[in-house]
C-alpha cells in the first residue's frame, strides 16, 4: 500500500516526510503542482506510512470540531500591523512563541529558485520573511524535514498540509509539541502561470529580489498588489553611520488588481487552480484540522479600517489559549461576522479552466496570451452568473445606468 498511483493531489509532501526509506520526491507535474513520486517502488516496504499521512486518501479531517471560537483580532504594534497583510496575527502568534522556546515553520519566498517554500524560524529576524501572504503553492520538504520531533514548534500552511501534517505527528505521537495554524484558503494557481508572470516582469525590471502579493499602499482593502523590487532597484540611504546604512527601497513594479494584474485576473477567476482545490478541498468555511485558522475580516462590521484586521477561528483551547498571549487586540464576534466575505464552498471547474491550462502548457506563450484567452469566456461566465440571481441582475443594470 503506498502512494505511486495518486495523482493531482494536495502535493503537501508528507508522504515524503513519513516514507522510511526517502524514495519519495515531491515534484512539479506537467501542469504546475506539486504531486508524489516514487523513485524505486523495488525498495517500497509496503508500510503504508504515505498513505495514512496523506488528507487526500482520506474524506474525514484529522481534527473535528463542532463550533469555534471566533474573533476579530490585529498586532497591537502598528509596524507590524501595516507590514502584514490583514491583521498581523500570524508573525505575533510566531514572535510570541520564539519567546517561549518554540520555532517556527513558516513559509517565505525564494527569489533564487521562484517558489514559496517552508522554512525553520528559531530567531525573530528569521521570522520576519514569513510576513505576508504568498498566492502559490509552497514546496514543504527542506522545511518539514527539518523539524525535530524533540522541539515545540507552530506550523503553518494551507489546510490540507496542515490536515496532512495532524495526521504524520499524530502517528508519531507528538501532537502535544506542535500549534497548527491554517488561513482560510482560496486555492493555489499553477505554478506555470506563476513563471509566466514573473518572466514578464523580469523584462521590465531584472532580476526580482523581494516579492509582495498583498500590499497596503492604497489601504488594506485595495491591497490586492503586487510590490516588485529587482536587482536594478535603486537604494537611497535615509540615515545611518559608516558601518550599517540603512535604505530606502524604491518598487519599480507596483501593480494593483484594479489596474488589471494578469496574476491576480487568473487567481481571483478560479482559472487555473489544482484539480483538487476544485474536487477534494474539504476545508473551506469552518472545517478545519488545525488549531488556529486566520485570515482577512472582510464584510461590513470594519468595511472602513484601512489599517487591516484578521479574521480569527480557533479549534481547540490549546489554539485559544496561545491566542491570548498575543500582543494583539481581540474583539469576539459571532461567526457569521468572522466569516463574512470568505469562500464557503469550492469553486467551480470548467470551460474557463480547461482554456488557461492549454495556454499555460504552451512553453511560448506569454502571461499576457493566458489572459486574453480568458478574457470573453471570464466575461460570459459573469453574465451568466448575474441572469441566474436577480439582486446582482438589478445591481449589474443600476451599475451600467450611472455610467451611462
Amino acid at each position: 500500500m503506498n502512494i505511486q498511483y495518486i495523482r493531482n493531489c494536495y502535493g503537501c509532501g508528507l508522504c515524503a516526510i513519513a516514507c522510511p526509506k526517502r524514495i519519495i520526491n515531491i515534484e512539479l507535474n506537467n501542469e504546475g503542482f506539486y504531486e508524489p513520486n516514487i523513485t524505486d517502488i523495488t525498495d517500497c516496504l509496503d508500510c503504508g506510512l504515505c498513505c495514512e499521512v496523506c488528507a487526500y486518501t482520506h474524506k474525514e479531517l484529522s481534527l473535528q470540531c463542532r463550533t469555534p471560537k471566533s474573533y476579530a483580532a490585529w498586532s497591537n504594534d502598528s509596524i507590524i500591523r501595516s507590514e502584514c497583510s490583514s491583521g498581523g496575527i500570524g508573525f505575533e502568534l510566531g514572535r510570541t512563541l520564539i519567546g517561549k522556546g518554540y520555532h517556527v515553520c513558516g513559509v517565505r519566498y525564494n527569489t533564487e529558485l521562484a517558489r514559496a517554500e517552508h522554512y525553520i524560524a528559531t530567531t525573530i529576524d528569521e521570522l520576519r520573511p514569513s510576513i505576508g501572504s504568498k498566492y502559490i503553492q509552497s514546496y514543504t520538504i527542506n522545511g518539514f524535514s527539518s523539524i525535530n520531533r524533540k522541539q515545540k514548534y507552530l506550523v503553518t500552511g494551507t489546510p490540507c498540509q496542515i490536515d496532512s501534517f495532524r495526521r504524520y505527528i499524530r502517528k508519531f505521537h507528538m501532537e502535544d509539541n506542535f500549534l497548527l495554524m491554517d488561513f482560510f484558503c482560496h486555492g493555489v494557481p499553477s505554478m506555470l502561470m506563476w513563471r509566466k508572470y514573473i518572466t514578464d516582469v523580469e523584462k521590465k525590471i531584472g532580476k526580482l529580489t523581494y516579492v509582495s502579493w498583498r500590499n497596503k499602499r492604497t489601504g488594506w482593502h485595495d491591497s490586492w498588489a503586487m510590490a516588485i523590487e529587482s536587482e536594478f532597484n535603486k537604494k537611497m540611504p535615509i540615515g545611518g553611520n559608516n558601518d550599517v546604512l540603512k535604505y530606502k527601497r524604491e518598487h519599480f513594479f507596483y501593480s494593483r488588481l484594479s489596474q488589471g494584474d494578469n496574476f491576480y485576473r487568473l487567481f481571483l477567476s478560479d482559472a487555473c487552480l489544482g484539480k483538487a482545490c476544485y474536487t477534494d478541498c474539504k476545508y473551506k468555511d469552518l472545517q478545519s484540522s488545525a488549531d488556529i485558522r486566520i485570515g482577512d475580516l472582510w464584510g461590513k462590521t470594519y468595511s472602513q479600517n484601512e489599517e487591516g484586521v484578521s479574521a480569527v477561528l480557533t479549534f481547540t483551547s490549546k489554539g485559544d489559549e496561545l491566542l491570548k498571549w498575543c500582543n494583539c487586540t481581540l474583539v469576539e464576534h459571532p461567526l457569521e461576522i468572522v466569516t463574512e466575505g470568505q469562500m464557503k464552498t469550492c469553486p467551480q471547474r470548467g470551460y474557463i479552466y480547461n482554456k488557461a491550462m492549454a495556454v499555460l502548457m504552451d512553453e511560448n506563450a506569454t502571461i499576457n496570451d493566458v489572459a486574453s484567452a480568458i478574457k470573453l469566456p471570464l466575461k460570459l461566465n459573469n453574465l451568466m452568473n448575474i441572469l441566474k440571481h436577480p439582486s446582482k441582475l438589478y445591481s449589474y443594470i443600476v451599475n451600467r445606468m450611472k455610467k451611462i
